[in-house]
């Protein structure tokens, strides 16, 4: 089984994913500061950095799954292979739960951080900051509906200007603010914090690092998963908690906790990061202090903006999966042609946002969705680990780029231990939340349930068993014979790397070797030995490429340039000079407006390619390479 080309690009690289991952873990330390350190006090950054090693484990579950099953939906991709659709059905509902949380409780903040930094204050306040974060939410779904996010473009800018603030803070803090003593203050263990504070605040310390989902969606959009996703996932989350954790330091450090309570989590809940730059403005100029104020106040605001455009965006990517596979209605399977994602999963998203704004105003906002949140979170992480560590039994012959290390052998079945620890720790948090939580105890399991209601209806609608899997409609079936050597034509551009894709699934499914072949069509008018620089070069980058993605699959592929006066001649005459069995081409749509059905070199090929050699075509629907 193999996947056309999907409407999602390939267009993440190692740094931009990287950037993504740090953007998307370390925007909620904005919202989530304050709330941990409220419950857990003088103990935050003991809290946040148990929780960081945590998530660090399950990364690499993640790291596993999404390496080796390349399809968006994150950890309801590979529940459901693992298990079965019901079970990768209820692991993505309450991820949906999560993805709006994060968009109503960063909408939320907006107002907060951008009302401190220009001195509005009427948006800093109630009922201000609901009704501006419910505009906020309004618009950016709006936008998303018409336009397509231009996250490879500019998705390294507001992580690195986020990671700027949060280095000058942390410096300026440790400069000006950082007291062992007063991070010790008042602290006595079992007191202040009690013993029930520390249980609170663990599942609490989950709301810190949202973003693990997000990234993992971004399977099917990266360029080389198996090396780029591990990569960029353990180094953004290292850097992340190192980072929550001196800033955790600074902040109780500008608070500290008197008579078991802390600033941080009372005055400065709403806006924990501007608490700090209100600490620092004593001690500097006062002309620095206001223009610190400022930055920060908008940086913070900018970030949590993106943060809900990415959300919103994970949101619709999820929808997505399950709509395709049978799971949610089938108008959430279906991507607009502009802007990549189905318009009733952004509706979606922002009308069920707005609701838990509102609800805000009648509840204690940040800790019940907080709550709310560490239900959904620690269930997925759980199902997640699980998962891996079934298809370890059950697909010992999948393909792994990326393997959680330190495996033990258990009746032939190599068992990833961290896998293991991961989902035996992240059980024990989630049994705590639902003793300590009320949020999580009751909004959970009827989050569930409705889920639980709307899967029925829709299988019972298809004609489909609840544990039956649907296949997704851009899902093709390729063929079954025996191949020994694979000749995939490079080309410029999308169709060229999904048939290089293409090709090394085939070999990966068959054990055979692929050739990658870069022809380099020489003008009549100079000889075929000509210099060519530029067109070496960009055969050389090409040919290292699907080397990188065979290597990548464990699947040996070798690179070979040709000079020719005819590309379909140059495909021919390596395909008797190489032994290949199969030629691997694509046909774009564009030739199917005309009077022919495929370009001249597949037509070419077709006609001229010797008989005991196969060639497979994959002929792209109209409006899947359009942007």
């Amino acid at each position: 089984m193999a996947r056309k080309l999907p409407q999602l690009q390939r267009a993440l690289d190692a740094p931009a994913l990287a950037s993504v991952a740090y953007g998307e873990i370390a925007s909620s330390i904005y919202f989530a500061l304050g709330v941990i350190a409220l419950h857990a006090l003088g103990f935050t950054p003991v809290v946040l950095g148990i929780v960081g090693l945590l998530f660090l484990i399950v990364a690499l579950s993640y790291a596993e799954g999404t390496a080796s099953i390349r399809e968006t939906g994150g950890a309801a991709t590979f529940v459901r292979v693992a298990f079965n659709d019901l079970a990768g059905f209820l692991t993505g509902w309450v991820l949906f739960l999560d993805y709006l949380i994060v968009i109503a409780l960063s909408a939320l903040f907006v107002p907060h951080y951008l009302g401190l930094a220009l001195g509005i204050n009427a948006i800093a306040r109630r009922p201000g900051d609901v009704i501006a974060a419910c505009v906020v939410v309004a618009a950016i779904a709006a936008v998303r509906l018409l336009r397509r996010t231009r996250l490879y473009s500019i998705g390294l800018a507001v992580p690195i200007l986020d990671l700027v603030t949060q280095v000058l803070l942390v410096i300026f803090g440790f400069a000006f603010l950082f007291s062992g003593k007063a991070l010790t203050r008042d602290l006595s263990l079992g007191t202040h914090p009690s013993w029930h504070d520390i249980a609170f605040a663990l599942p609490l310390a989950m709301l810190a690092y949202t973003g693990l989902e997000t990234v993992a969606n971004y399977a099917e959009e990266v360029r080389r998963p198996g090396r780029d996703l591990p990569r960029s996932l353990f180094s953004a989350i290292t850097c992340v908690v190192v980072i929550y954790i001196l800033i955790a330091c600074v902040g109780l450090s500008a608070y500290p906790s008197n008579n078991g309570t802390t600033a941080l989590g009372t005055d400065w809940l709403r806006a924990p990061m501007m608490g700090i730059v209100a600490a620092l403005q004593l001690h500097l100029p006062h002309w620095f202090g206001s223009t610190l104020r400022v930055y920060v106040g908008l940086t913070g605001a900018l970030v949590l903006l993106a943060a809900m455009t990415t959300s919103i965006s994970g949101f619709g990517r999820l929808a997505y999966s399950l709509g395709e596979h049978g799971q949610l209605p089938p108008i959430f399977g279906r991507l607009h042609r502009r802007t990549l994602v189905a318009p009733a999963s952004v509706v979606a998203a922002a009308a069920i946002a707005i609701a838990l704004l509102i609800g805000t105003s009648f509840t204690r906002s940040v800790t019940f969705l907080a709550s709310l949140f560490s239900f959904g979170v620690l269930l997925a992480f759980t199902a997640a680990q699980l998962a891996v560590i079934r298809l370890r039994v059950t697909k010992p012959e999948l393909g792994r780029p990326f393997r959680v290390p330190l495996g033990i052998r258990v009746r032939g079945a190599v068992i990833p231990l961290p896998s293991v620890i991961g989902a035996v720790l992240t059980a024990a948090v989630f049994v705590v939340a639902m003793v300590t939580h009320s949020g999580a105890r009751y909004g959970g399991p009827v989050w569930l349930v409705a889920g639980l209601g709307v899967y029925i209806v829709v299988r019972r609608g298809r004609g489909a068993g609840l544990f039956e899997h649907v296949v997704s409609s851009d899902e093709q079936l390729l063929p079954k014979a025996s191949f020994s050597k694979i000749l995939v034509p490079m080309k410029l551009g999308e169709i060229g790397e999904e048939m290089v894709a293409t090709a090394v699934r085939l070999a990966q499914d068959g054990a055979a070797t692929v050739e990658a072949l870069y022809v380099i069509k020489v003008p009549l008018d100079q000889p075929l030995d000509a210099e060519l620089a530029y067109q070496e070069e960009q055969a050389a980058a090409s040919l290292e490429e699907a080397r990188a993605l065979g290597a990548d699959n464990g699947v040996e592929v070798n690179g070979r340039t040709l000079r020719s006066r005819g590309i379909g001649q140059a495909i021919v005459q390596a395909a008797e000079e190489s032994g290949a069995d199969l030629i691997v081409l694509g046909s774009a749509p564009r030739w199917r407006r005309q009077s022919r059905f495929f370009s001249p070199t597949v037509d070419y090929v077709l006609r001229k390619s010797p008989e005991d050699v196969e060639v497979l075509i994959v002929a792209f629907p109209q409006g899947v390479l359009e942007t």
